[in-house]
């Protein structure tokens, strides 16, 4: 059932009115206010509605006023009419004037239903594009990426030469590096700035629902399709889509990705049109490509596509020089959100941040900073205040782990079993660091949680 879903119904009979709002509320499962005039209406628009359920026949200025106020005000609102008439040159106005649908007296409430979903599918569309309208006001400029460090100053000059070219970009990097913000620095300083900024997780979205979410489909092409959907490719006409995780993008899609392409076309899911797409790819990953091409777990041609213009992000551990400055940027970030203005960092505690390793990178190294800002007392970070992973790192010794694969014959046990164990082995190393452990085993953070759901490990310290 829909959750926090606000209809207003506009009729002035009563009948009508109550028999409207039991089905809004009690079979369709959203919110519902009703009115018995447009005036009434056009004064409670403060309050901004999914969809208005709008009579034509008014006392007052009447249904098609009200809709033409509504839409004067307020264009994305969408306004579904009803008439007794059933007069299709009425149908045809209202439509010409805005109205989403129409629907005649006595109503038909399975199809007004279908209706009420599209017109709330139309609002959320409206609203993501004014969203990203919005982000495309906020532009990303390479002195938003703090550094001042060599390897990254050649990063800045490889994204200045790619920035106003539609070739395909790879970004690579551990966790935590910024592919992201690289990914935003090329098309906030490129010519395609004015445009979306459209970002899909390969990682984080169903194998099942990824192909839907990337192309779109039609009505009824699956179980659960209501109604049309549009994907990432369409809604980043003329900017850029970045596909953050495409390492563990599925073989059969790779395919279709490569396609797109390749030819700019594509198909939604349960769709005969073929559709022309013009964005700028950029994607990015934390795996060894190469490694996962020639273990045939990735497309060799999709992966020389991608990797057209590669962009290597060094991890923070080889570029300690930003640590510090890193940690100044967030110190001053963070406390001002949380009224702490003037705090600082002790001498042993800022020797102990640029001493660490950084295994998450600068999200580590932010996380970090926020909750030492959080923990402190005084005016004054000290060593007490950072992440006991950051306090013991120089003095601790590796933990000694007698390894599954080092015992005799003897104590062979099946292959899942050794699986689950080395999973136990790197977590328990790492002192149950997700993204270290996923490093050290050479295998994509996805991969690893998936292994962890699979042999029900929750955290191994």
């Amino acid at each position: 059932m829909a959750q926090e879903r606000l209809i207003y119904i506009v009729d002035d009979e009563d009948t009508i009115s109550k028999l409207l709002e039991h089905w809004v509320t009690k079979k369709w499962g959203y919110e519902a206010r009703t009115f018995v005039t447009g005036e009434e209406c056009l004064e409670n628009l403060n309050t901004i509605p999914d969809a208005i359920i709008l009579d034509i026949m008014l006392p007052g200025i009447g249904g098609v006023e009200t809709l033409k106020k509504i839409k004067s005000q307020y264009p994305d609102i969408p306004v579904i009419m009803l008439s007794a008439q059933g007069k299709v040159d009425v149908a045809i106005e209202t439509i010409k004037l805005g109205a989403t649908d129409y629907f005649s007296k006595p109503v038909d409430f399975t199809k007004l239903e279908v209706g009420v979903k599209n017109a709330i599918q139309t609002h959320d569309l409206s609203r993501e594009v004014s969203r990203l309208r919005e982000a495309v006001g906020k532009p990303v400029h390479f002195d938003s990426i703090i550094s001042d460090n060599g390897a990254m100053q050649e990063v800045f000059k490889l994204v200045q030469k790619v920035k106003d070219n539609d070739i395909c970009v790879l970004v690579l990097g551990e966790s935590g590096t910024g592919k992201e913000l690289i990914a935003q620095a090329i098309h906030y300083n490129g010519n395609r700035k004015d445009k979306p900024f459209v970002v899909v997780n390969c990682a984080s979205i169903p194998h099942d629902l990824l192909e839907s979410e990337l192309f779109g489909h039609e009505r009824g092409s699956f179980t659960g399709a209501h109604q049309r959907r549009i994907g990432k490719f369409e809604q980043a006409i003329g900017g850029t889509l970045f596909l953050d995780e495409i390492g563990e993008l599925d073989l059969s899609l790779q395919s279709k990705l490569l396609r797109v392409i390749q030819t700019k076309q594509f198909e939604r899911v349960g769709g005969n049109d073929t559709l022309t797409t013009d964005v700028r790819l950029v994607s990015a990953t934390n795996r060894d490509l190469v490694k996962a091409v020639a273990q045939k777990q990735f497309r060799e041609d999709l992966y020389f596509r991608l990797a057209t213009f590669p962009i290597v992000l060094p991890p923070l551990r080889d570029r300690r020089s930003d640590i510090l400055l890193l940690a100044e940027h967030f110190l001053k970030k963070f406390s001002v959100e949380v009224s702490k203005p003037g705090i600082g960092f002790s001498k042993k505690a800022l020797k102990l941040l640029y001493e660490y390793a950084w295994p998450g990178n600068v999200r580590e190294l932010e996380n970090a900073i926020q909750r030492a800002i959080l923990m402190a007392d005084g005016a004054t970070i000290t060593e007490k205040d950072l992440p006991l992973a950051v306090v013991t790192f120089g003095s601790r010794e590796e933990a000694t782990v007698t390894s599954p694969l080092s015992l005799g014959v003897e104590h062979i046990r099946p292959l899942e079993k050794v699986k689950e164990e080395i999973i136990r082995l790197a977590l328990k190393s790492t002192e149950g660091n997700i993204v270290e452990a996923a490093r050290r085993l050479k295998i994509g953070r996805a991969t690893m949680y998936r292994l962890m759901k699979k042999y029900k490990i929750t955290e191994e310290k």
